[in-house]
């Protein structure tokens, strides 16, 4: 594969990885939790080269999952405890990013990690980085790294596809069909963290918290049933990670960053066009009406 396929590739992966799992966030009213463990994983990372001093292995993978899972257990507890959902997720994301950022100037010193790399990430090293996979051959270790994220996020959806639609529109259904709701929060939590730990080394904070709650909101504009919602968001993922590279490439500008742009122009179309929430289709119908 090309050199560009394999960014598209790699792109296309995250959209869809993001796209599913942001339309459970959506309607779970937890968008800003995107945000948040994007943005936390930081400190998980930098713990994790400081206990072992190598920026590349499996520890920063479980040091960047064990600070989502961190960030999510945090706003539960402050949450159940009175504190309103925004509020916590505001207080924890802020505190635990900061420590993040703090041990970088302070600890980690002249090593590749810095904030710039945190939000923006390296896409452009994706096709560089290969490891060998008996009857595949030589792949981007990325490429391989989302897919099996993709594969996992795919088959816990379907799996427990009645009880996320129960626990996603009526918790208080769910709870009283015996649903444990706080362990299916604690399993999609984790989804969300692994999703966002897999995307975060390629493209960067900004762009997972685009992928992760725009393609969604603009799938929610365009239909009331989840299994097509979740379609929709993961092919408006796609086509903003496709549409993305080629308007970097025109402008000669950051990748993640216009595919990040795309997540937005894909839902101001679907916020002017959609048949339902659109504000085309609602200018309409009063002159159709009258």
């Amino acid at each position: 594969m090309s050199y560009t396929g394999w960014i598209l590739l790699t792109a296309s992966l995250v959209g869809l990885s993001c796209g599913f799992i942001g339309v459970l966030l959506i309607l779970r009213r937890m968008a800003m939790m995107a945000d948040a463990i994007s943005h936390t994983v930081l400190i998980g990372i930098v713990v994790a080269f400081l206990v072992t001093r190598e920026l590349g292995g499996v520890h920063m993978l479980i040091g960047a999952i064990a600070a989502g899972l961190l960030t999510a257990v945090l706003v539960q507890w402050f949450h159940s405890r009175g504190v309103q959902q925004e509020a916590s997720i505001g207080v924890v994301f802020t505190t635990l990013f900061a420590v993040g950022v703090v041990l970088i100037a302070t600890e980690v010193g002249n090593v590749h990690l810095d904030v710039k790399h945190t939000l923006m990430g390296e896409i452009t090293f994706i096709p560089w980085e290969k490891i060998e996979l008996p009857w595949v051959g030589a792949i981007p270790e990325a490429v391989f790294i989302l897919f099996l994220v993709l594969l996992v996020v795919l088959v816990t959806i379907l799996a427990f596809y009645k009880e996320w639609k129960i626990t996603s529109f009526d918790p208080a259904l769910a709870a009283s069909l015996g649903i444990p709701v706080l362990l299916m929060h604690y399993v999609f939590m984790s989804l969300v963290s692994v999703t966002t730990v897999a995307a975060f080394d390629a493209v960067g904070a900004i762009m997972v918290v685009a992928m992760l709650i725009t393609p969604a909101a603009a799938a929610y504009l365009w239909t009331d049933r989840l299994s097509i919602m979740l379609l929709l968001s993961g092919s408006f993922g796609v086509l903003s990670a496709i549409m993305g590279y080629y308007i970097a490439a025109w402008l000669d500008t950051s990748i993640s960053g216009s595919m990040a742009f795309s997540t937005g122009i894909v839902f101001m179309i679907s916020f002017l066009c959609s048949p339902k929430h659109g504000i085309l289709a609602k200018s309409i119908r009063p002159s159709m009406s009258a």
